[in-house]
């Protein structure tokens, strides 16, 4: 199934939308209470997966693989059911940036964190990608289980903070796991250790770090929502501990 074309606008600078244009009877789907804002004829329906199963077997796998990710077992479908063009925009659950990625342009695959999925072009599959070495299963944390996003279209991820894009060149990249956005598919990923155990129990960078190596491209965040929702919880205990 080739995926629908769309024209589309990323609106804002820190807290950003995105804004779908939609020919007649062209369909974007989206993750689950996404939606920010659409135009007199766009319809939406609430359906299981991506559209892309055959039969209720498929339909069902879909939505176990969807259970695992720990989001909706739901994506939600606007379609554009007029005769004129018209616009649907989205949002991203939290501050950040919206990461637009044409999908023809990256091999027709990138593996992107579990939360980071957005929105994206009828035709697309939203699938869940395990980590094959022990390491990443064991010690990955946000890296475990990934979402596999495949197509020939445009798909949109979110992200915290400030996003950059970094070309690998047969090269290695160390980073925080939850740092890591996505990569291309060509891409290799692996959980290792950080250093030696003074650094890992001192240093603050964390026990393992993500690995990635090859040729392609990788996106970054300096925000994981993770880590702000650490920093809020240590700071609410902290003023209800010097209240008591």
């Amino acid at each position: 199934m080739r995926c629908h074309e769309l024209d589309y606008e990323i609106i804002g600078h820190d807290i950003q939308m995105v804004e779908v244009e939609l020919d007649p009877n062209e369909t974007v789907i989206a993750e689950a209470g996404a939606m920010t804002y659409l135009e007199q004829d766009i319809t939406f329906e609430a359906k299981m997966g991506d559209g892309s199963a055959q039969g209720l077997m498929g339909s069902l796998l879909g939505m176990g693989k969807r259970m695992l990710t720990g989001e909706s077992v739901f994506l939600t479908h606007f379609s554009n059911e007029g005769s004129q063009k018209r616009k649907v925009a989205f949002s991203a659950p939290y501050p950040g940036s919206i990461i637009p990625l044409n999908l023809a342009e990256l091999g027709e695959e990138v593996i992107c964190q579990k939360d980071a999925f957005l929105a994206a072009a009828l035709g697309t599959q939203v699938d869940i990608a395990f980590q094959k070495r022990l390491g990443s299963g064991f010690f990955g944390g946000e890296g475990f289980i990934l979402q596999r996003l495949r197509g020939d279209g445009m798909a949109f991820v979110h992200a915290g903070g400030t996003v950059i894009r970094k070309q690998l060149n047969n090269e290695t990249l160390r980073l925080d796991t939850g740092c890591l956005v996505g990569f291309s598919g060509d891409i290799d990923y692996d959980i290792q250790l950080s250093g030696g155990l003074k650094s890992m129990f001192f240093g603050g960078e964390g026990m393992v770090l993500a690995t990635l190596k090859g040729t392609g491209s990788v996106w970054i965040q300096s925000m994981p929502f993770s880590r702000l929702a650490e920093r809020v919880l240590s700071h609410s205990s902290f003023s209800t501990q010097g209240e008591q």
